[in-house]
């Protein structure tokens, strides 16, 4: 009887731990793949200079001697991963947070465009898709553009941008704000517009029978209809809009940002400094498009469940 017991309760964890397992396993398994090919690849490539400019002296070396060497190199090729993590540890607890040398610091600056841009560009979005829904004219006119818009590469019309708004006295976060702008409108206009059309005949004709005025069935069936849409295209709106401030920075010459720390890295051939911005990036990317998520859970039907 007692065993049984035992086997009855050690069932429940088992399942617990498999589907545990189940959740983080892959991922987990994918990383410890990275981490690997990251190793290797870093020895493999910083070898050349360790061979060139240590081991070269020193007959009889062995391969433990390269790896160790090369994973402990100040200015490599391709920094290790824990070469990285202890530049971001040191920068980011280091130093105070108003230091330039604090990566938050940076990542705050690049943030505040990033959003002021995600803001304008979800706006001007959302204007593009009603007038284009409601206007057969300005489908036929307007859509067009907005879709050849982003065939213009933003490193070219980042500078452009820059040039411009400077010799008109907008320096700073709103210059870098609108060509965050520039890459966030595009999936928020396009998604908008599917969603804002999902309403089948059915729904739009009960509301035409009740009698429903075109700022009724905006409000009560056409705009619900769309949250599906939005949302989705609201993570990928923050992420290039990410992309367009840290690329607004570059040819500025900003002080401040991660894309000015990405310079000043290439500046002095700092490519621990320049990967650990590309991580803080990444890691910015995740919490905005993470905060977007939210959002998302809150705000639609269903979501909370």
């Amino acid at each position: 009887m007692s065993t049984a017991l035992a086997m009855a309760s050690a069932r429940p964890e088992r399942s617990a731990l498999s589907s545990a397992w189940f959740r983080v396993g892959p991922v987990l398994t994918a990383l410890a793949v990275v981490l690997l090919v990251w190793y290797g690849a870093a020895i493999w490539l910083n070898a050349a200079q360790v061979i060139e400019r240590v081991l070269s002296d020193r007959p009889g070396w062995s391969f433990i001697d390269l790896a160790r060497l090369t994973l402990s190199m100040d200015r490599p090729v391709l920094p290790a991963p824990h070469q990285i993590a202890l530049d971001l540890f040191d920068s980011i607890f280091g130093w105070p947070l108003d230091s330039p040398r604090n990566l938050l610091f940076h990542a705050a600056v690049t943030s505040s465009a990033t959003l002021l841009g995600f803001v304008m560009g979800t706006a001007l979005g959302a204007v593009l898709a009603v007038a284009i829904v409601h206007s057969r004219t300005l489908e036929r006119s307007l859509f067009p553009w907005v879709i050849a818009s982003q065939t213009i590469p933003v490193l070219a019309i980042a500078p452009i941008v820059i040039v411009i708004l400077g010799s008109m006295g907008m320096t700073g976060t709103f210059p870098k704000a609108i060509i965050s702008m520039y890459l966030c409108f595009f999936p928020v206009a396009v998604a908008m517009v599917k969603g804002l059309r999902s309403p089948g005949i059915l729904e739009l004709e009960l509301l035409h029978t009740y009698a429903a005025s075109a700022s009724h069935t905006f409000w009560k069936l056409r705009l619900p209809a769309s949250l599906p849409f939005l949302f989705p295209s609201l993570r990928v709106a923050i992420a290039a809009g990410l992309v367009g401030a840290i690329v607004g920075e570059l040819p500025t010459g900003a002080q401040a940002g991660l894309g000015a720390r990405l310079l000043t890295g290439s500046y002095y051939g700092n490519t621990v400094q320049i990967w650990s911005a590309l991580v803080m990036s990444a890691l910015l990317g995740l919490f905005l498009t993470g905060c977007v998520a939210l959002a998302e859970r809150w705000l639609t039907p269903g979501g909370r469940r």
